[in-house]
């Protein structure tokens, strides 16, 4: 796996976490999570509500954008492995056996026949 796959992984962590986080906080119209610890989205001022929206959906959108560029680094490669480049030789290696050995039969009745 290269750094960059790693990074994009921890990274999208790190960002899942923090949204659990500003979610739970955010005090809805029903009361829900925000009023179960005490109000805390009122700690943070009158305006609480609209800063913690605004930045959460700020890092919902970080959270799209690095799961698309990990999603394109996986997929163009980036995240191969050795154990599946391994295996890959693995199997080139079997199959040119096999296609070797096939060729050999068949090639044997042909020699006794002419005999």
């Amino acid at each position: 796996m290269n750094i960059l796959t790693v990074l994009c992984y921890a990274m999208i962590v790190v960002v899942a976490l923090l949204l659990i986080g500003l979610i739970m906080i955010q005090p809805s119209k029903s009361g829900g999570m925000g009023a179960a610890f005490g109000g805390i989205g009122e700690a943070f001022g009158g305006k609480a509500g609209s800063h913690l929206t605004k930045t959460t959906v700020i890092l919902t959108a970080i959270f799209f954008i690095i799961a698309l560029a990990l999603a394109a680094l996986i997929g163009h490669g980036g995240g191969k492995t050795e154990v599946s480049d391994e295996f890959t030789q693995a199997l080139t290696a079997q199959e040119t056996k096999t296609a070797v050995e096939t060729a050999a039969k068949a090639d044997a009745p042909a020699k006794t026949e002419k005999k």
